[in-house]
């Protein structure tokens, strides 16, 4: 089975802006990645937040909640955990159960502003098979690929390839994805290899970002009265 709507590869805040139909907001240095971590250790709700100060008022709301926040790569003050997933990863005991507030400069941006999108699902390499099967299941007329970049302002190779080796999972084009992050190792995610910054970019972060297709659930953003809320959705995908 192959996609037959139009697919549309945009970038950054500006492309979110311009999104249509079916959108995938894609983060995968690091803020889509560290979700789809979170669903798979048990967090009861994940909750995006566009702003450092929305992100503190909803956690005054759950009481209890884990709160997830960097900028510029680093975790904010008062916040228990940056957006690194071995950090979280090593205290993985805390997650089940909780609600997630979790804002980022780049891939909760995305959600934010992707105001004209008919549904928003999160892009990540470690959930790109299930994003594809859940497209061709809903088969919308429209899909937007948003590349998210660095701080949703500067393109980054990991958020084009993944919009790549989706769109080629969506259309059966071949993709030697095992080469392309090779590639990556050494360009957009050398940042994790450099003794300098292990404080922001640990080395681990990249093996747990690039795993990919380690999961067979999406996860999709929806608006509520709170703000947005993430949903796990489980393959079988119904149409």
């Amino acid at each position: 089975m192959t996609f037959h709507g139009n697919i549309h590869i945009l970038e950054l805040i500006e492309g979110a802006k311009k999104a249509k139909g079916l959108t995938v907001i894609i983060d995968v240095f690091r803020a889509f990645s560290v979700e789809s971590y979170l669903a798979a250790m048990g967090a009861e709700s994940i909750r995006p937040a566009g702003s450092i100060e929305e992100a503190k008022q909803l956690a005054l709301s759950y009481p209890g909640c884990i709160t997830i926040g960097e900028r510029l790569g680093r975790q904010l003050p008062g916040f228990d955990f940056g957006n690194s997933p071995s950090q979280i990863r090593d205290s993985k005991d805390r997650i089940p159960g909780k609600t997630i507030i979790h804002t980022t400069s780049a891939g909760t941006q995305g959600i934010v502003n992707a105001t004209g999108a008919d549904e928003i699902i999160l892009g990540s390499l470690t959930m790109a098979k299930a994003i594809s099967q859940y497209i061709l299941a809903r088969n919308p007329r429209e899909v937007s690929l948003v590349c998210m970049g660095d701080n949703g302002t500067r393109p980054n190779e990991e958020d084009e390839l993944c919009a790549r080796y989706i769109r080629s999972l969506l259309l059966g084009e071949a993709f030697d994805i095992k080469t392309a992050i090779d590639h990556l190792k050494t360009h957009g995610g050398k940042k994790f290899f450099d003794p300098a910054l292990q404080d922001v970019y640990p080395e681990p972060d990249y093996a747990m970002c690039v795993n990919y297709d380690a999961f067979d659930f999406v996860l999709k953003a929806e608006s509520d009265e709170a703000g947005y809320l993430v949903k796990i959705l489980h393959a079988p995908f119904e149409g």
